[in-house]
């Protein structure tokens, strides 16, 4: 085990970390390291973002907006933030650690899910949409690779940077967003809200069920095109039974005010569709559902199923502007 030097200042002064493995790296950063409290087997995730990406980025704004709006939150399905810290280097956040290993790596490994665990995946989301946008903040980045298993096989959303308080009625224009997941109205930069999360959903129920999205260019134009195509131009393949072949036609219509989930009902439209008829909503609540998706871990610092073993070490240049003093 090597220690973490990082001269992390928080409210409390320098807290000794140490870091046990390296989780992943999104491109070049942000690093995922898993860290523990010197002397106690209570394990972390720790989001390093270097400050220098953040500002050659322009991403300033998005990391204060995805610390601000990950303390507001406490849900069972969003991943839990306990403090954030920094260094000349690095922005840091000190996150829940979350064991099951990433959604993405297994859902690659698989191939496809089949619809049980597909629909308890699919109800994850759900109740975690339906929390943020009783709040009212829209995700606006569901894909596979935000989705990560807690050591009980459940489902939580991470990476908050594209997320956004948005009031009732109003409208938002900032295009983000993964390619083959952004909805039609935010290419045409029509303004959008609370439905693109609901268009995503919709994407993600049919990757689970295929292992790919719907709409899939050579590049990105050719994905926006097949988008603005539309849902009803696609043909299903056969493994798409009947009932979640019309849950994600009714999630991806084109007009939003159409969509499932962003009519009277509400999300509740969601949650009661015949795909879903059946499904213990009570015991997802509870936690007391078993997990398809649950693995068995050693212990509360078992990194088995979450460390990438292409996840390398790199020094990173100083950065003193002092955008981050308020962080």
């Amino acid at each position: 085990v090597k220690v973490l030097s990082l001269e992390m200042i928080g409210a409390d002064g320098e807290i000794n970390l140490r870091l046990i493995t390296t989780l992943g790296v999104v491109g070049l950063f942000p690093r995922l390291a898993q860290v523990k409290v010197k002397n106690e087997n209570v394990a972390f995730a720790m989001k390093c973002i270097r400050k220098k990406h953040i500002v050659d980025t322009k991403q300033q704004e998005h990391v204060y907006s995805e610390k601000k709006i990950l303390e507001e939150l406490c849900s069972p399905f969003i991943v839990k933030l306990y403090r954030t810290f920094k260094d000349n280097k690095y922005v840091y956040m000190l996150l829940e650690a979350c064991l099951g290993g990433e959604l993405w790596s297994i859902l690659r490994d698989r191939g496809s899910f089949d619809e049980p665990t597909s629909k308890f995946c699919v109800a994850c989301v759900t109740e975690a949409f339906d929390y943020l946008h009783r709040l009212g903040i829209i995700y606006r980045d569901l894909k596979p690779e935000n989705l990560i298993l807690d050591a009980e096989g459940y489902l939580k959303l991470v990476d908050f940077g594209f997320a956004k308080k948005l009031g009732s009625g109003q409208k938002t224009w900032t295009f983000c967003g993964t390619p083959e997941y952004v909805a039609p109205e935010v290419i045409l930069n029509k303004g959008h809200d609370f439905s693109v999360d609901f268009w995503s959903l919709g994407i993600l129920v049919y990757e689970l069920l295929t292992g790919n999205p719907p709409f899939s260019g050579i590049d990105q134009m050719m994905t926006y095109n097949l988008i603005l195509k539309g849902i009803e131009k696609t043909d299903f393949p056969r493994k798409i039974t009947r009932r979640p072949e019309d849950l994600i036609r009714r999630l991806c219509r084109q007009n939003p005010t159409e969509r499932l989930g962003n009519l009277k009902n509400g999300i509740n439209d969601i949650k009661k569709h015949r795909w879903l008829n059946g499904f213990n909503w009570e015991g997802l609540r509870a936690r007391s559902l078993p997990s398809p998706l649950r693995r068995e871990l050693s212990g509360p610092i078992d990194h088995e199923r979450t460390v990438h073993k292409y996840a390398t070490r790199e020094d990173a240049p100083d950065e003193l502007s002092g955008w981050d003093k308020e962080l």
